[in-house]
């Protein structure tokens, strides 16, 4: 998706992309907190994101990376919101220290050739513009990005081609024409990109040949014939009786990665038209109620499962200047009040002129490829099911960090 750009500024003025590219832990305190963090940002953006129709799936983590560059920049009043916004309670000067920590963790995260899981960093920086040896030290040391020269100006096809290639070779060619060059003026100054790629075989792999067309129901009254895998295999469940989830960890081999479904129970259906308990659910689906019906989920014991869910295959593009706005980064994205001296120097001003990220996620009967109170626990000894038939919401997590990789949810798998 080509995103708009705003109207033309000033020459005086300097701009940059910022471009965060998907496709599906430790110093403990300063990396817990940067977790935490990142998951409350996540939230929040999906809250922002959910009133969009159909299937929805992007990287919380890509995004809150790629931001965390450009905060280090950050100064004043631009930096205070950035923090608000992305809720970093670290110091500035500590946070990219955490999230190092966190890309050598997820980047050391393989098991034989089961589990891919590769994060990268890049800046493409105006040939003949300034930036701080300091700034670029500091993102090279920890977000391991290398400052590569463009010409935005005189040759934007060419840096256009150049930015794509490597956005599509860290992610597997599932990410092509990340951006276009009608996106740069000759006040672009700075694109910052981050990718990850996974791709995850299955614990426990589906079979091919049980897999059959089945009911989806999409709303209340449109019901779609999508293919629905099937297996039966231990697996951790989970219902919480006071709210309106019932959840279901797939780990992938080695365990270190799991998806996790959050189904919206049957008996929350809304009125016609509606997704059957997909509203109600997005209402509860806070940081503290994640927290703890993840908790309740990790502490349960396996059990036999008779498994039902589509297969399905979703991409995203996303222009997210709107919805940080919204979350109250204001300053960042305006010429006359951005302050990213922290870049720069103060030898002219900064700002942020487009967010944009681009996702895709595939899951299979083998695993999945990606370039998120008084509670009812099941007991063990029943084979019981979990029909996932309805719209839902899912995450990819880093079980060690509690990092939430991926999130989406699928509203009509045939999409």
């Amino acid at each position: 998706m080509q995103a708009a750009l705003p109207p033309k500024a000033p020459h005086r003025l300097r701009r940059f992309f910022l471009i965060g590219i998907l496709l599906p832990f430790t110093a403990f305190s300063q990396v817990k907190s940067t977790v935490d963090a990142n998951t409350a940002f996540a939230l929040d953006l999906y809250q922002t994101l959910k009133a969009q129709p159909d299937n929805l799936f992007f990287s919380p983590y890509s995004i809150s990376t790629s931001l965390a560059m450009t905060y280090a920049g950050s100064r004043g009043q631009t930096a205070t919101e950035m923090a608000k916004v992305l809720h970093f309670n670290s110091a500035q000067t500590k946070l990219p220290a955490a999230f190092a920590k966190l890309a050598a963790h997820m980047n050391g995260i393989q098991r034989g050739n089961r589990i891919t899981l590769l994060t990268a960093n890049s800046l493409w920086c105006q040939q003949d513009y300034h930036f701080t040896k300091a700034y670029l030290n500091l993102v090279r040391k920890f977000y391991h990005a290398e400052a590569r020269p463009v010409d935005f100006i005189h040759a934007a096809p060419a840096a256009a081609e150049e930015i794509n290639t490597w956005v599509e070779r860290q992610t597997q060619g599932k990410i092509q024409s990340a951006v276009q060059p009608d996106q740069f003026n000759d006040l672009t100054r700075l694109v910052l990109c981050d990718a990850i790629y996974f791709k995850g075989e299955w614990q426990h792999q589906f079979n091919a040949s049980d897999t059959k067309p089945a009911p989806f129901h999409v709303t209340t009254n449109n019901t779609v014939m999508a293919p629905l895998m099937h297996q039966e295999a231990d697996f951790k469940l989970f219902y919480s009786e006071p709210d309106s989830v019932a959840m279901l960890e797939l780990p992938y081999s080695g365990s270190d990665l799991s998806m996790i479904i959050l189904l919206p129970r049957k008996g929350h259906l809304l009125l016609p038209g509606e997704n059957p308990g997909l509203s109600v659910l997005e209402q509860e689906l806070t940081a503290e109620n994640l927290r703890r019906w993840l908790a309740s989920l990790d502490q349960s014991s396996v059990q036999e499962v008779s498994v039902s869910m589509p297969r399905f295959t979703t991409s995203q593009s996303l222009d997210l200047v709107k919805e940080l706005k919204s979350l109250g980064m204001r300053s960042a994205f305006d010429e006359e009040t951005a302050n990213f001296s922290g870049m720069n120097g103060n030898t002219g001003p900064l700002f942020i002129s487009d967010v944009v990220h681009k996702a895709f996620v595939e899951v299979t009967e083998w695993g999945t490829e990606a370039a998120a109170a008084t509670s009812g626990f099941i007991t063990a000894g029943i084979r019981y099911p979990f029909i996932v038939d309805h719209p839902f919401i899912f995450l990819i997590r880093d079980n060690g960090s509690g990092s939430i990789l991926f999130i989406g949810r699928i509203v009509d798998p045939t999409k």
